[in-house]
């Protein structure tokens, strides 16, 4: 059974032309869902929009995230890509983990929140400390949101602490990277595809 596939980008910083170092991993693990026969459909720079705080779908007039979560959910798995800063990771993917706060008063009759059924996996950069620790967080509030974890779901680099190399200025990417994304890919399109053909029953 096909499945398809949707990133974000939670870095920062806007779209300037410039690729981030979030991007070049999501890259990476768009190219081994690739050998799944899975594609990413699009990557959403969050930053690119006007997502407001809060915990609702919808935060009124001048939100953009209602259209976003429309094209989010249309997906059977979403990379959830971010950079850490101070150790953990960065605000704006906190904040959409917080808009997504909302599936737990979202649910059918089942009991079954929007995001039931799908597959989540991180896609994380730094060049410091807290790739385990931005993984436990994004992975307890998408679990807490009714996503589903694979198991090996992030792909991650981290680079020397207060270093100026940055994942994106690699001449090649680490092949212990490039492993753990064929890993990722292939867990998570394999429990994508089972939890299409049997959704979870709910209530």
């Amino acid at each position: 059974m096909s499945v398809s596939a949707i990133a974000i980008n939670c870095t920062l910083k806007p779209s300037s032309g410039e690729d981030s170092s979030t991007d070049r991993m999501i890259g990476v693990l768009a190219d081994a869902f690739k050998q799944h026969d899975v594609e990413v459909a699009e990557v959403l720079r969050i930053a690119d929009y006007n997502v407001k705080p809060g915990v609702t779908s919808d935060e009124g007039e001048g939100d953009d995230w209602p259209a976003l979560r429309v094209r989010i959910l249309a997906h059977d798995i979403l990379i959830f890509g971010g950079p850490i800063w101070m150790g953990q990771i960065g605000s704006i993917a906190k904040r959409v983990l917080e808009r997504m706060d909302a599936f737990l008063d979202e649910t059918d009759d089942a009991g079954r929140m929007p995001s039931y059924g799908k597959v989540a996996v991180a896609a994380i950069v730094g060049n410091e400390d807290g790739a385990h620790w931005s993984s436990a967080q994004l992975f307890q509030s998408l679990n807490d949101t009714g996503w589903t974890i694979p198991a090996v779901a992030a792909c991650y680099w981290v680079g020397e602490a207060m270093g100026s190399t940055n994942f994106k200025d690699l001449d090649t990417v680490p092949d212990k990277v490039s492993k753990t994304a064929s890993m990722v890919a292939g867990n998570a399109a394999h429990l994508a595809s089972l939890l299409k053909a049997k959704p979870y029953p709910g209530q």
